[in-house]
């Protein structure tokens, strides 16, 4: 028996290593969340949903499903924070940082996959 590993084991587990970081951070209750300067959040949100569009289409998503997927996660994360025992606080800023942050990841992955050929 080999220790081959199957095509496209990095690229999945990255994915999901982001799914989980974002699953952490973005439901973390407000008491453990760090102090930071105004505005820091919305950096989180832009390189969280970043991380999840470039890794996503890495690892062989395709887009619309992805794009889609995301954008509903991004919702869905804002509305859950605003209504839920967290003490967070979901914000139309911080859903604009999430579409950005999609935008950017698809862009990087775009640029990235276009560089190795």
């Amino acid at each position: 028996m080999g220790t081959e590993t199957a095509p496209g084991v990095l690229p999945r587990t990255a994915f999901a290593l982001a799914v989980l970081v974002s699953v952490v951070v973005l439901f973390m209750p407000a008491a453990g969340v760090p102090t930071a300067p105004p505005g820091t959040d919305k950096l989180v949100h832009l390189a969280l949903f970043a991380a999840l569009a470039a890794t996503g289409r890495w690892s062989g998503i395709p887009a619309v499903p992805l794009a889609v997927g995301l954008l509903g996660y991004a919702a869905a994360s804002e509305v859950i924070q605003g209504v839920t025992p967290l003490a967070r606080s979901a914000s139309a800023t911080g859903g604009l940082a999430d579409a950005a942050g999609i935008a950017l990841g698809f862009l990087g992955r775009a640029w990235a996959t276009r560089r190795t050929r």
